[in-house]
Protein backbone atom coordinates (compact mmCIF):
# COMPACT_ATOMS: atom_id res chain seq x y z
CA UNK A 1 0.00 0.00 0.00
CA UNK A 2 1.90 3.22 -0.53
CA UNK A 3 0.08 5.73 1.44
CA UNK A 4 -1.69 5.79 5.04
CA UNK A 5 -4.17 7.44 7.03
CA UNK A 6 -2.38 9.99 9.93
CA UNK A 7 -3.23 12.26 12.53
CA UNK A 8 -1.44 15.55 12.51
CA UNK A 9 -0.30 15.81 15.63
CA UNK A 10 -0.50 20.20 15.78
CA UNK A 11 -4.07 19.98 14.92
CA UNK A 12 -5.59 16.51 15.15
CA UNK A 13 -6.88 16.20 12.12
CA UNK A 14 -6.63 13.22 9.64
CA UNK A 15 -4.82 13.51 6.30
CA UNK A 16 -3.37 10.41 4.05
CA UNK A 17 0.19 10.31 4.17
CA UNK A 18 1.70 9.46 0.32
CA UNK A 19 5.47 8.61 -0.54
CA UNK A 20 4.73 8.78 -4.26
CA UNK A 21 3.97 11.94 -6.45
CA UNK A 22 1.85 12.86 -9.75
CA UNK A 23 -0.19 10.51 -11.91
CA UNK A 24 -0.11 7.03 -9.55
CA UNK A 25 -1.39 9.05 -7.15
CA UNK A 26 -4.36 9.49 -9.29
CA UNK A 27 -4.55 6.19 -10.73
CA UNK A 28 -4.76 4.84 -7.07
CA UNK A 29 -9.01 4.72 -6.24
CA UNK A 30 -7.82 5.57 -2.53
CA UNK A 31 -5.63 8.14 -3.01
CA UNK A 32 -7.30 9.94 -6.10
CA UNK A 33 -9.68 12.88 -5.43
CA UNK A 34 -10.25 13.82 -9.13
CA UNK A 35 -11.00 17.49 -9.62
CA UNK A 36 -11.17 18.11 -5.90
CA UNK A 37 -7.70 18.59 -5.31
CA UNK A 38 -7.01 21.71 -4.06
CA UNK A 39 -3.85 24.10 -5.18
CA UNK A 40 -1.51 23.39 -2.74
CA UNK A 41 -1.54 19.57 -2.97
CA UNK A 42 -1.78 20.19 -6.85
CA UNK A 43 1.65 21.67 -6.45
CA UNK A 44 2.74 19.69 -3.80
CA UNK A 45 1.98 16.52 -5.52
CA UNK A 46 3.11 17.95 -9.16
CA UNK A 47 -0.67 17.49 -10.27
CA UNK A 48 -0.37 20.84 -11.93
CA UNK A 49 -1.30 20.19 -15.85
CA UNK A 50 -2.94 16.76 -15.00
CA UNK A 51 -6.53 17.74 -14.00
CA UNK A 52 -8.66 20.57 -15.25
CA UNK A 53 -8.53 23.83 -13.58
CA UNK A 54 -11.48 24.20 -11.68
CA UNK A 55 -11.44 22.90 -8.32
CA UNK A 56 -14.51 21.02 -7.15
CA UNK A 57 -16.23 19.91 -3.92
CA UNK A 58 -17.25 16.75 -4.02
CA UNK A 59 -21.29 17.71 -4.29
CA UNK A 60 -20.14 19.01 -7.71
CA UNK A 61 -18.55 16.00 -8.49
CA UNK A 62 -21.80 13.94 -6.86
CA UNK A 63 -23.91 15.97 -9.27
CA UNK A 64 -21.78 15.02 -12.05
CA UNK A 65 -21.27 11.76 -11.39
CA UNK A 66 -25.23 10.98 -11.06
CA UNK A 67 -25.72 12.56 -14.18
CA UNK A 68 -23.43 9.99 -15.92
CA UNK A 69 -25.06 6.88 -13.88
CA UNK A 70 -28.80 8.51 -14.92
CA UNK A 71 -27.44 8.15 -18.59
CA UNK A 72 -26.97 4.60 -18.06
CA UNK A 73 -29.99 3.07 -19.57
CA UNK A 74 -30.04 -1.01 -17.88
CA UNK A 75 -29.34 -2.31 -14.52
CA UNK A 76 -26.44 -4.07 -15.65
CA UNK A 77 -25.20 -0.55 -16.99
CA UNK A 78 -25.82 0.88 -14.38
CA UNK A 79 -23.38 -1.46 -12.02
CA UNK A 80 -20.53 -1.65 -14.62
CA UNK A 81 -20.67 2.61 -14.24
CA UNK A 82 -20.40 2.17 -10.31
CA UNK A 83 -17.77 -0.53 -10.40
CA UNK A 84 -15.83 1.67 -12.26
CA UNK A 85 -16.27 4.73 -10.25
CA UNK A 86 -14.89 2.44 -7.18
CA UNK A 87 -11.74 1.22 -9.31
CA UNK A 88 -11.18 4.87 -9.58
CA UNK A 89 -12.50 6.55 -6.70
CA UNK A 90 -13.14 4.61 -3.53
CA UNK A 91 -13.92 8.07 -1.56
CA UNK A 92 -16.44 9.20 -4.22
CA UNK A 93 -18.13 5.76 -5.25
CA UNK A 94 -19.21 4.94 -1.38
CA UNK A 95 -20.54 9.09 -0.77
CA UNK A 96 -22.65 8.44 -3.91
CA UNK A 97 -24.31 5.24 -2.62
CA UNK A 98 -24.53 6.83 0.92
CA UNK A 99 -26.56 10.23 -0.61
CA UNK A 100 -28.69 7.74 -2.80
CA UNK A 101 -28.63 4.40 -0.72
CA UNK A 102 -31.96 3.08 -1.64
CA UNK A 103 -31.55 3.59 -5.17
CA UNK A 104 -27.79 2.25 -5.62
CA UNK A 105 -27.82 -0.53 -3.26
CA UNK A 106 -29.86 -2.76 -5.37
CA UNK A 107 -27.42 -1.48 -8.04
CA UNK A 108 -23.94 -2.24 -6.12
CA UNK A 109 -25.77 -5.63 -4.62
CA UNK A 110 -28.65 -7.61 -5.02
CA UNK A 111 -30.82 -7.70 -7.30
CA UNK A 112 -27.99 -6.97 -10.00
CA UNK A 113 -24.91 -8.58 -8.61
CA UNK A 114 -26.61 -11.59 -10.13
CA UNK A 115 -26.54 -10.95 -13.75
CA UNK A 116 -23.29 -9.46 -13.10
CA UNK A 117 -21.97 -12.35 -11.64
CA UNK A 118 -23.73 -14.86 -14.43
CA UNK A 119 -21.80 -11.95 -17.11
CA UNK A 120 -18.47 -11.46 -15.27
CA UNK A 121 -16.34 -12.37 -18.05
CA UNK A 122 -17.73 -10.01 -20.60
CA UNK A 123 -17.77 -7.20 -18.29
CA UNK A 124 -14.35 -7.73 -16.69
CA UNK A 125 -12.59 -4.43 -16.34
CA UNK A 126 -9.90 -4.38 -13.66
CA UNK A 127 -8.82 -6.62 -10.88
CA UNK A 128 -10.24 -6.33 -7.43
CA UNK A 129 -8.93 -8.55 -3.96
CA UNK A 130 -7.39 -11.88 -5.03
CA UNK A 131 -8.36 -15.32 -6.74
CA UNK A 132 -6.69 -18.73 -5.10
CA UNK A 133 -6.60 -21.39 -7.54
CA UNK A 134 -6.53 -25.01 -7.37
CA UNK A 135 -3.57 -24.53 -9.50
CA UNK A 136 -1.44 -22.43 -6.62
CA UNK A 137 -1.77 -25.54 -3.93
CA UNK A 138 1.38 -24.98 -2.26
CA UNK A 139 1.61 -21.11 -2.44
CA UNK A 140 -1.21 -19.87 -1.11
CA UNK A 141 0.70 -18.00 1.49
CA UNK A 142 2.44 -16.42 -1.25
CA UNK A 143 -1.07 -15.32 -2.96
CA UNK A 144 -2.16 -13.69 0.03
CA UNK A 145 0.93 -11.79 0.87
CA UNK A 146 0.56 -10.38 -3.03
CA UNK A 147 -2.09 -8.16 -1.30
CA UNK A 148 -1.51 -4.41 -1.27
CA UNK A 149 -3.57 -4.08 2.56
CA UNK A 150 -1.31 -6.46 4.68
CA UNK A 151 -3.40 -6.39 7.55
CA UNK A 152 -6.92 -6.31 6.42
CA UNK A 153 -9.90 -6.01 9.07
CA UNK A 154 -12.59 -8.77 6.95
CA UNK A 155 -12.01 -11.01 4.30
CA UNK A 156 -15.32 -12.62 2.57
CA UNK A 157 -14.38 -15.48 0.23
CA UNK A 158 -16.40 -17.81 -1.71
CA UNK A 159 -16.23 -20.77 -3.92
CA UNK A 160 -18.46 -19.72 -6.36
CA UNK A 161 -21.00 -22.60 -6.30
CA UNK A 162 -23.71 -21.47 -5.18
CA UNK A 163 -24.32 -17.42 -5.98
CA UNK A 164 -27.53 -16.35 -4.76
CA UNK A 165 -29.97 -18.23 -6.44
CA UNK A 166 -28.05 -18.75 -9.49
CA UNK A 167 -25.83 -21.82 -9.07
CA UNK A 168 -22.83 -22.58 -10.12
CA UNK A 169 -20.68 -19.07 -11.53
CA UNK A 170 -17.51 -20.04 -10.66
CA UNK A 171 -14.74 -17.28 -11.12
CA UNK A 172 -17.78 -15.04 -11.59
CA UNK A 173 -18.48 -15.54 -8.36
CA UNK A 174 -16.04 -13.16 -7.55
CA UNK A 175 -18.85 -10.36 -7.70
CA UNK A 176 -20.45 -11.61 -4.37
CA UNK A 177 -17.48 -10.96 -2.22
CA UNK A 178 -16.49 -7.34 -3.69
CA UNK A 179 -20.30 -6.62 -3.06
CA UNK A 180 -20.55 -8.01 -0.08
CA UNK A 181 -17.76 -5.84 1.18
CA UNK A 182 -18.63 -2.58 -0.63
CA UNK A 183 -21.51 -2.92 2.10
CA UNK A 184 -19.59 -3.32 5.15
CA UNK A 185 -18.21 0.04 4.54
CA UNK A 186 -21.19 1.29 2.91
CA UNK A 187 -23.41 -0.05 5.87
CA UNK A 188 -21.19 0.13 9.14
CA UNK A 189 -18.13 2.10 7.95
CA UNK A 190 -15.66 -0.43 7.62
CA UNK A 191 -12.93 1.43 6.18
CA UNK A 192 -12.40 0.48 2.45
CA UNK A 193 -9.05 -0.20 2.77
CA UNK A 194 -9.06 -2.84 5.14
CA UNK A 195 -10.97 -5.46 3.25
CA UNK A 196 -10.44 -8.62 1.29
CA UNK A 197 -12.83 -9.70 -1.30
CA UNK A 198 -11.41 -13.17 -2.21
CA UNK A 199 -12.83 -16.25 -4.44
CA UNK A 200 -11.28 -19.98 -4.21
CA UNK A 201 -11.14 -21.38 -7.87
CA UNK A 202 -11.56 -24.96 -7.84
CA UNK A 203 -13.15 -24.91 -11.43
CA UNK A 204 -16.79 -25.23 -12.32
CA UNK A 205 -19.37 -27.30 -13.64
CA UNK A 206 -21.56 -24.62 -15.35
CA UNK A 207 -20.99 -26.00 -19.04
CA UNK A 208 -21.83 -22.52 -20.28
CA UNK A 209 -18.97 -21.05 -18.56
CA UNK A 210 -16.50 -23.94 -19.73
CA UNK A 211 -17.78 -23.79 -23.60
CA UNK A 212 -17.47 -19.08 -22.88
CA UNK A 213 -14.14 -18.44 -24.58
CA UNK A 214 -14.18 -15.67 -22.33
CA UNK A 215 -14.53 -17.55 -19.50
CA UNK A 216 -11.93 -15.70 -17.23
CA UNK A 217 -11.64 -18.98 -14.28
CA UNK A 218 -10.29 -22.24 -14.49
CA UNK A 219 -11.30 -24.52 -17.37
CA UNK A 220 -12.13 -27.69 -15.59
CA UNK A 221 -14.63 -29.37 -13.77
CA UNK A 222 -15.01 -28.41 -9.68
CA UNK A 223 -12.60 -30.70 -7.42
CA UNK A 224 -14.41 -32.30 -4.73
CA UNK A 225 -13.89 -34.50 -1.77
CA UNK A 226 -10.74 -35.11 -0.34
CA UNK A 227 -8.95 -33.05 -2.66
CA UNK A 228 -11.64 -29.70 -2.28
CA UNK A 229 -11.14 -30.03 1.73
CA UNK A 230 -7.46 -30.30 1.79
CA UNK A 231 -7.15 -26.99 -0.53
CA UNK A 232 -9.55 -24.63 1.85
CA UNK A 233 -7.44 -26.50 4.66
CA UNK A 234 -4.33 -24.61 3.11
CA UNK A 235 -6.29 -21.59 2.79
CA UNK A 236 -7.65 -21.25 5.97
CA UNK A 237 -3.80 -22.49 7.09
CA UNK A 238 -2.42 -19.54 5.07
CA UNK A 239 -5.14 -16.67 6.02
CA UNK A 240 -4.33 -17.51 9.84
CA UNK A 241 -0.39 -17.27 9.01
CA UNK A 242 -0.62 -14.52 6.86
CA UNK A 243 -3.79 -12.54 8.45
CA UNK A 244 -3.67 -13.83 12.04
CA UNK A 245 -6.21 -11.32 13.09
CA UNK A 246 -8.70 -10.76 10.57
CA UNK A 247 -12.31 -11.97 10.39
CA UNK A 248 -12.98 -14.52 8.06
CA UNK A 249 -16.55 -14.74 6.14
CA UNK A 250 -18.23 -17.65 3.92
CA UNK A 251 -20.48 -16.71 1.12
CA UNK A 252 -22.21 -18.44 -1.49
CA UNK A 253 -20.81 -21.91 -0.59
CA UNK A 254 -23.11 -25.45 -1.58
CA UNK A 255 -24.83 -25.62 1.00
CA UNK A 256 -23.08 -29.14 2.88
CA UNK A 257 -20.28 -27.13 2.10
CA UNK A 258 -20.78 -24.29 3.78
CA UNK A 259 -22.07 -25.82 7.28
CA UNK A 260 -19.16 -27.64 6.88
CA UNK A 261 -16.76 -25.04 6.64
CA UNK A 262 -18.34 -23.58 9.58
CA UNK A 263 -18.40 -26.25 11.49
CA UNK A 264 -14.62 -27.07 10.95
CA UNK A 265 -13.21 -23.54 11.28
CA UNK A 266 -15.30 -21.54 13.42
CA UNK A 267 -13.38 -22.44 16.78
CA UNK A 268 -10.10 -22.11 14.82
CA UNK A 269 -10.02 -18.49 13.94
CA UNK A 270 -12.74 -15.62 14.13
CA UNK A 271 -15.25 -16.79 11.33
CA UNK A 272 -18.80 -16.79 10.82
CA UNK A 273 -20.80 -17.92 7.43
CA UNK A 274 -23.26 -14.97 6.62
CA UNK A 275 -25.74 -17.68 4.62
CA UNK A 276 -26.38 -19.55 7.20
CA UNK A 277 -25.87 -17.00 10.28
CA UNK A 278 -26.06 -13.54 8.90
CA UNK A 279 -29.36 -14.73 7.41
CA UNK A 280 -30.78 -16.12 10.19
CA UNK A 281 -30.21 -12.91 12.22
CA UNK A 282 -31.64 -10.69 9.99
CA UNK A 283 -35.15 -12.98 9.81
CA UNK A 284 -35.18 -13.50 13.39
CA UNK A 285 -34.89 -9.61 13.48
CA UNK A 286 -38.19 -9.76 10.91
CA UNK A 287 -40.26 -12.25 13.22
CA UNK A 288 -39.17 -9.72 16.13
CA UNK A 289 -40.64 -6.74 14.37
CA UNK A 290 -43.63 -9.05 13.08
CA UNK A 291 -44.58 -9.78 16.68
CA UNK A 292 -44.50 -5.96 17.31
CA UNK A 293 -47.73 -5.88 14.80
CA UNK A 294 -49.50 -9.22 15.74
CA UNK A 295 -48.76 -8.71 19.56
CA UNK A 296 -48.06 -12.30 19.71
CA UNK A 297 -44.84 -13.70 22.53
CA UNK A 298 -42.45 -15.40 20.42
CA UNK A 299 -42.96 -18.72 22.35
CA UNK A 300 -46.34 -18.76 20.65
CA UNK A 301 -44.84 -18.83 16.96
CA UNK A 302 -44.81 -22.02 14.38
CA UNK A 303 -42.60 -21.56 11.37
CA UNK A 304 -42.71 -23.47 7.77
CA UNK A 305 -39.97 -23.28 5.67
CA UNK A 306 -40.26 -23.66 2.09
CA UNK A 307 -36.72 -24.63 1.13
CA UNK A 308 -34.46 -26.83 3.66
CA UNK A 309 -31.15 -25.94 2.49
CA UNK A 310 -28.24 -24.16 4.55
CA UNK A 311 -30.53 -21.00 4.80
CA UNK A 312 -33.19 -22.68 6.82
CA UNK A 313 -30.96 -24.49 8.83
CA UNK A 314 -29.47 -21.60 10.12
CA UNK A 315 -32.74 -19.52 10.36
CA UNK A 316 -34.03 -22.58 12.12
CA UNK A 317 -31.49 -22.83 15.18
CA UNK A 318 -31.50 -19.11 16.09
CA UNK A 319 -35.42 -19.29 15.59
CA UNK A 320 -34.74 -22.11 18.34
CA UNK A 321 -32.70 -20.69 20.57
CA UNK A 322 -34.94 -17.43 20.66
CA UNK A 323 -37.85 -19.90 21.89
CA UNK A 324 -35.94 -21.07 24.25
CA UNK A 325 -34.99 -17.63 25.40
CA UNK A 326 -38.79 -17.10 25.41
CA UNK A 327 -39.44 -19.50 27.81
CA UNK A 328 -39.60 -22.99 26.05
CA UNK A 329 -37.51 -26.36 26.81
CA UNK A 330 -35.42 -27.47 23.68
CA UNK A 331 -37.32 -30.02 22.30
CA UNK A 332 -40.74 -28.64 22.42
CA UNK A 333 -38.99 -25.16 20.80
CA UNK A 334 -37.65 -27.85 17.74
CA UNK A 335 -41.58 -29.27 17.17
CA UNK A 336 -42.14 -25.66 16.47
CA UNK A 337 -40.39 -26.28 12.70
CA UNK A 338 -41.90 -28.08 9.91
CA UNK A 339 -39.40 -27.86 6.46
CA UNK A 340 -40.92 -28.71 3.10
CA UNK A 341 -38.17 -29.07 0.16
CA UNK A 342 -38.55 -30.53 -3.33
CA UNK A 343 -39.70 -33.62 -1.97
CA UNK A 344 -42.48 -32.41 0.16
CA UNK A 345 -42.27 -32.55 3.84
CA UNK A 346 -38.92 -33.38 5.44
CA UNK A 347 -39.64 -36.48 7.44
CA UNK A 348 -37.13 -38.95 9.29
CA UNK A 349 -37.66 -41.84 7.52
CA UNK A 350 -36.43 -40.46 4.19
CA UNK A 351 -33.58 -42.36 2.82
CA UNK A 352 -30.15 -40.68 2.65
CA UNK A 353 -31.57 -37.57 4.80
CA UNK A 354 -28.48 -35.14 5.21
CA UNK A 355 -27.26 -34.07 8.66
CA UNK A 356 -28.62 -30.69 8.40
CA UNK A 357 -32.07 -31.52 6.81
CA UNK A 358 -32.23 -34.20 9.90
CA UNK A 359 -32.08 -31.89 12.87
CA UNK A 360 -35.66 -30.64 11.99
CA UNK A 361 -37.20 -34.06 9.98
CA UNK A 362 -40.33 -34.68 11.28
CA UNK A 363 -41.84 -38.22 12.45
CA UNK A 364 -44.49 -39.55 9.18
CA UNK A 365 -46.55 -40.36 12.13
CA UNK A 366 -47.65 -37.17 13.01
CA UNK A 367 -49.06 -37.06 10.04
CA UNK A 368 -51.52 -39.91 10.45
CA UNK A 369 -54.44 -37.81 10.73
CA UNK A 370 -53.61 -35.42 7.63
CA UNK A 371 -55.42 -35.36 4.77
CA UNK A 372 -53.10 -35.83 1.95
CA UNK A 373 -52.76 -36.89 -1.88
CA UNK A 374 -49.58 -38.91 -1.14
CA UNK A 375 -48.16 -39.08 2.06
CA UNK A 376 -44.97 -40.36 0.88
CA UNK A 377 -44.80 -36.51 -0.75
CA UNK A 378 -46.68 -34.28 1.30
CA UNK A 379 -47.02 -31.15 -0.08
CA UNK A 380 -46.49 -27.41 1.24
CA UNK A 381 -50.05 -26.76 1.42
CA UNK A 382 -50.76 -29.55 2.80
CA UNK A 383 -48.59 -28.86 5.44
CA UNK A 384 -50.02 -25.24 6.00
CA UNK A 385 -53.12 -26.43 5.91
CA UNK A 386 -52.48 -28.90 9.01
CA UNK A 387 -49.96 -27.25 11.22
CA UNK A 388 -51.69 -23.59 10.68
CA UNK A 389 -48.04 -21.82 11.31
CA UNK A 390 -47.70 -18.30 12.22
CA UNK A 391 -45.09 -17.62 10.23
CA UNK A 392 -44.18 -18.92 6.18
CA UNK A 393 -40.49 -18.63 4.91
CA UNK A 394 -39.31 -19.14 1.48
CA UNK A 395 -35.55 -20.31 1.20
CA UNK A 396 -36.48 -22.39 -2.14
CA UNK A 397 -35.02 -20.05 -5.19
CA UNK A 398 -38.36 -21.30 -6.94
CA UNK A 399 -41.06 -19.15 -8.32
CA UNK A 400 -44.21 -19.52 -7.36
CA UNK A 401 -43.97 -21.57 -4.47
CA UNK A 402 -46.06 -19.37 -2.73
CA UNK A 403 -49.31 -20.26 -4.80
CA UNK A 404 -52.40 -18.16 -3.86
CA UNK A 405 -53.66 -21.17 -1.91
CA UNK A 406 -50.89 -21.35 0.53
CA UNK A 407 -51.28 -17.80 1.33
CA UNK A 408 -55.24 -17.73 1.52
CA UNK A 409 -54.18 -20.49 3.90
CA UNK A 410 -52.18 -18.49 5.93
CA UNK A 411 -54.47 -15.61 6.31
CA UNK A 412 -57.58 -17.83 7.09
CA UNK A 413 -56.10 -19.55 10.46
CA UNK A 414 -54.18 -15.58 11.35
CA UNK A 415 -55.17 -12.21 11.74
CA UNK A 416 -52.05 -10.97 10.48
CA UNK A 417 -49.89 -14.21 9.16
CA UNK A 418 -46.07 -13.49 8.47
CA UNK A 419 -45.35 -14.19 5.07
CA UNK A 420 -41.73 -13.81 3.93
CA UNK A 421 -40.52 -14.77 -0.03
CA UNK A 422 -36.75 -14.09 1.05
CA UNK A 423 -35.06 -16.11 -2.34
CA UNK A 424 -33.18 -13.56 -4.29
CA UNK A 425 -32.38 -12.42 -6.94
CA UNK A 426 -36.26 -11.02 -7.54
CA UNK A 427 -36.33 -14.14 -10.20
CA UNK A 428 -36.37 -16.20 -7.56
CA UNK A 429 -38.88 -14.95 -5.04
CA UNK A 430 -41.68 -17.03 -4.02
CA UNK A 431 -44.24 -14.75 -5.03
CA UNK A 432 -44.42 -11.41 -4.98
CA UNK A 433 -45.11 -8.65 -2.30
CA UNK A 434 -47.93 -7.45 -4.09
CA UNK A 435 -49.42 -11.16 -4.47
CA UNK A 436 -48.63 -11.77 -0.74
CA UNK A 437 -50.75 -8.65 0.10
CA UNK A 438 -53.83 -9.10 -2.16
CA UNK A 439 -53.61 -12.78 -1.54
CA UNK A 440 -54.01 -11.81 2.27
CA UNK A 441 -56.45 -9.43 1.20
CA UNK A 442 -53.96 -6.69 2.75
CA UNK A 443 -53.62 -8.54 6.16
CA UNK A 444 -49.97 -10.07 5.34
CA UNK A 445 -46.70 -8.68 7.25
CA UNK A 446 -44.64 -9.27 4.19
CA UNK A 447 -40.54 -8.72 4.00
CA UNK A 448 -38.98 -10.27 1.21
CA UNK A 449 -35.55 -11.06 0.16
CA UNK A 450 -35.30 -8.73 -3.35
CA UNK A 451 -36.47 -4.84 -2.48
CA UNK A 452 -40.29 -5.04 -3.77
CA UNK A 453 -41.73 -1.30 -4.45
CA UNK A 454 -44.35 -0.65 -2.01
CA UNK A 455 -47.86 -1.90 -1.63
CA UNK A 456 -50.98 -0.71 -2.76
CA UNK A 457 -54.24 -2.13 -0.87
CA UNK A 458 -57.30 -0.51 0.15
CA UNK A 459 -56.47 2.93 1.72
CA UNK A 460 -53.73 1.34 3.20
CA UNK A 461 -49.78 1.30 2.03
CA UNK A 462 -47.20 -1.26 2.81
CA UNK A 463 -44.09 -1.05 2.50
CA UNK A 464 -42.14 -3.93 2.06
CA UNK A 465 -39.44 -4.61 4.31
CA UNK A 466 -36.02 -6.02 2.54
CA UNK A 467 -35.06 -8.98 4.41
CA UNK A 468 -31.55 -7.41 3.73
CA UNK A 469 -27.98 -9.35 5.26
CA UNK A 470 -26.76 -5.84 5.41
CA UNK A 471 -29.10 -4.86 8.01
CA UNK A 472 -26.97 -7.20 10.32
CA UNK A 473 -23.87 -8.48 9.00
CA UNK A 474 -22.22 -4.99 8.49
CA UNK A 475 -22.91 -4.23 12.02
CA UNK A 476 -21.86 -7.92 13.11
CA UNK A 477 -18.36 -7.37 11.79
CA UNK A 478 -17.92 -3.66 12.82
CA UNK A 479 -18.56 -5.11 16.68
CA UNK A 480 -15.79 -7.89 16.15
CA UNK A 481 -13.44 -5.63 14.74
CA UNK A 482 -13.64 -3.15 17.38
CA UNK A 483 -13.44 -5.17 20.29
CA UNK A 484 -11.26 -7.99 19.10
CA UNK A 485 -13.75 -10.19 20.00
CA UNK A 486 -12.07 -14.18 19.42
CA UNK A 487 -14.90 -16.23 18.27
CA UNK A 488 -18.13 -15.43 17.09
CA UNK A 489 -20.98 -17.37 18.93
CA UNK A 490 -24.44 -17.85 18.49
CA UNK A 491 -25.73 -15.50 20.75
CA UNK A 492 -23.91 -13.06 19.34
CA UNK A 493 -25.97 -13.02 16.33
CA UNK A 494 -29.32 -13.40 18.46
CA UNK A 495 -28.22 -10.40 20.29
CA UNK A 496 -27.82 -8.64 16.89
CA UNK A 497 -31.34 -9.62 16.10
CA UNK A 498 -33.01 -8.36 18.70
CA UNK A 499 -30.32 -4.58 18.78
CA UNK A 500 -32.06 -4.51 14.85
CA UNK A 501 -35.66 -5.10 15.75
CA UNK A 502 -35.24 -2.67 18.35
CA UNK A 503 -34.39 -0.25 15.86
CA UNK A 504 -38.33 -0.46 13.87
CA UNK A 505 -39.97 2.62 14.90
CA UNK A 506 -43.47 3.09 15.37
CA UNK A 507 -43.59 4.65 11.96
CA UNK A 508 -42.78 1.74 10.08
CA UNK A 509 -44.96 -0.45 11.87
CA UNK A 510 -47.72 1.81 10.91
CA UNK A 511 -46.27 0.48 7.16
CA UNK A 512 -46.57 -2.74 7.93
CA UNK A 513 -42.70 -2.51 7.91
CA UNK A 514 -40.64 -4.75 9.75
CA UNK A 515 -37.48 -3.46 9.26
CA UNK A 516 -36.25 0.21 9.55
CA UNK A 517 -35.92 2.61 6.44
CA UNK A 518 -32.58 2.14 4.55
CA UNK A 519 -31.52 5.42 5.04
CA UNK A 520 -31.26 4.50 9.09
CA UNK A 521 -29.25 1.62 8.41
CA UNK A 522 -25.25 3.04 9.47
CA UNK A 523 -27.37 4.08 12.70
CA UNK A 524 -28.97 0.42 12.84
CA UNK A 525 -25.36 -1.19 12.10
CA UNK A 526 -23.91 1.14 15.21
CA UNK A 527 -26.62 -0.26 17.32
CA UNK A 528 -26.05 -3.97 16.29
CA UNK A 529 -21.96 -3.63 16.88
CA UNK A 530 -22.53 -2.40 20.16
CA UNK A 531 -25.33 -5.21 21.08
CA UNK A 532 -22.58 -8.16 19.59
CA UNK A 533 -19.88 -6.28 21.55
CA UNK A 534 -21.99 -6.83 24.68
CA UNK A 535 -22.78 -9.80 24.35
CA UNK A 536 -18.92 -10.82 23.18
CA UNK A 537 -17.64 -9.27 26.59
CA UNK A 538 -20.58 -11.43 29.00
CA UNK A 539 -19.63 -14.99 26.87
CA UNK A 540 -16.17 -14.10 27.40
CA UNK A 541 -15.03 -13.48 23.87
CA UNK A 542 -13.86 -10.03 24.20
CA UNK A 543 -11.90 -7.92 26.79
CA UNK A 544 -14.60 -5.99 29.46
CA UNK A 545 -12.45 -3.02 28.71
CA UNK A 546 -14.61 -1.76 25.31
CA UNK A 547 -17.55 -1.69 27.40
CA UNK A 548 -15.95 2.01 28.40
CA UNK A 549 -17.33 4.90 26.11
CA UNK A 550 -18.48 1.77 23.90
CA UNK A 551 -21.36 4.01 21.57
CA UNK A 552 -18.65 6.48 21.00
CA UNK A 553 -15.35 4.31 20.63
CA UNK A 554 -17.48 2.40 17.86
CA UNK A 555 -19.06 5.37 16.56
CA UNK A 556 -15.20 6.97 16.05
CA UNK A 557 -14.41 3.59 14.19
CA UNK A 558 -16.97 3.76 11.36
CA UNK A 559 -14.90 5.80 8.23
CA UNK A 560 -17.32 8.31 6.27
CA UNK A 561 -16.35 8.92 2.77
CA UNK A 562 -15.13 12.68 2.66
CA UNK A 563 -11.93 13.75 1.41
CA UNK A 564 -8.91 14.07 3.44
CA UNK A 565 -6.01 16.58 2.71
CA UNK A 566 -3.11 14.14 0.69
CA UNK A 567 0.21 14.82 2.32
CA UNK A 568 3.47 13.84 0.22
CA UNK A 569 5.47 11.88 2.71
CA UNK A 570 8.54 9.79 1.09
Amino acid sequence: MEFCVKVDPATWQQYVSTPVKGKTILLDAFTNKGSAFTPKERDELDLQGLLPPAICTIEQQLKRTYESFQAKTTPLEKFIFMASLQDRNETLFYRLCHERIDEMMPIVYTPVVGEACQKFSHIYRRGRGLYVGYDQRGHIEKVLSNYHTKNPSVIVVTDGERILGLGDQGAGGMGIPIGKLSLYTLCAGISPYSTLPITLDVGTDNEERLADPLYLGLRHKRIRGDQYQAFVDEFVAAVQKVFPNVLLQWEDFLKGNAIKQLHRFRDKLCTFNDDIQGTAAVVLSGIYGGLKLTGQPIRDQRLVFAGAGASSNGIAALFVAALVEGGLPLKEARQRIWAVDTKGLVTSDRPGLEDFKADYARDLAETASWTCRDRSRISLEEVVANVKPTILIGVSATPGTFTEGVVKMMAKDNARPLVFPLSNPTSKSECTAEEAVRWSEGRAIVATGSPFAPVKYGSETHRIGQCNNAFVFPGIGLGVCVSRARYISDGMFLAAAQALADQVTPEDLKESAVYPQLARIRECSLQVACAVIRRAVSEGHADAEILLNLEKNVQRAMWFPEYLPVRYEP
